[in-house]
């Protein structure tokens, strides 16, 4: 890894938060596994939407918006989800003038053996995160891209990783990522031999 020029300063950082939310076997990452399994089962409008826009094994984006009304478990879990966002904006030094980052959709994720997310991004949010409940061995890896990639024209490969255009996260079950919304992001063939279970969500500022 190559050190910084001393006459060379950074800018447009891109941050990705981590942190552990709970331990795996945790009763807050138990019950939301049973919960997201349930939802997965019984949403039939949840299932007619996936079935309908070719969209691999479930998801409840199109289909519910009050999860945490519904389980009190995902209530817990943004209780604790907006003590990290809170710490990340103050890291990206947000000025949110008066106002705060409040979760404004939250949604199950349950990827099957073979499935895969395009590669997408979150337009009207601020802070965008996942929360993995359950990553078999073999589950697939976030990937994030650089958003200047479709500028960087000719440019050789960077032999340090942190300044390659693609970055690769492997999360552990009970942790959660965060990051800007406008950071486009994949989740690439799930190789595992079961399903892959994450809950995402967004931040908006209100």
């Amino acid at each position: 890894m190559s050190a910084q020029a001393p006459n060379v300063s950074l800018h447009f950082a891109t941050q990705i938060y981590r942190a552990a939310l709970a331990p795996a076997a945790s009763p807050l990452v138990q019950e939301l596994d049973g919960a997201c399994r349930s939802l997965a089962e019984d949403d039939d409008a949840g299932l007619d939407w996936c079935e309908a826009n070719g969209y691999p094994g479930y998801t409840s984006y199109a289909s519910l918006d009050d999860l945490p009304w519904r389980f009190p478990v995902f209530g817990q879990l943004v209780e604790q989800l907006d003590r990290h966002v809170a710490s990340f904006a103050g890291t990206l030094d947000f000025d949110l003038k008066g106002g705060k980052l409040e979760c404004d959709s939250l949604w199950v994720n349950v990827l099957p053996t073979g499935g895969m997310h395009s590669s997408h991004l979150h337009p009207h949010s601020v802070i965008s995160g996942t929360f993995y409940v359950a990553l078999p061995e073999g589950s697939a890896a976030i990937r994030f891209e650089d958003p200047r990639l479709a500028f960087m024209m000719a440019a050789p490969t960077r032999r340090n990783p942190a300044n390659r255009p693609f970055v690769k996260v492997t999360p552990e079950p009970g942790e959660v990522l965060l990051w800007e919304s406008w950071l486009r992001h994949e989740v690439p063939m799930n190789e595992a031999d079961d399903e892959r279970i994450s809950i995402s969500f967004n931040y908006a500022w209100k």
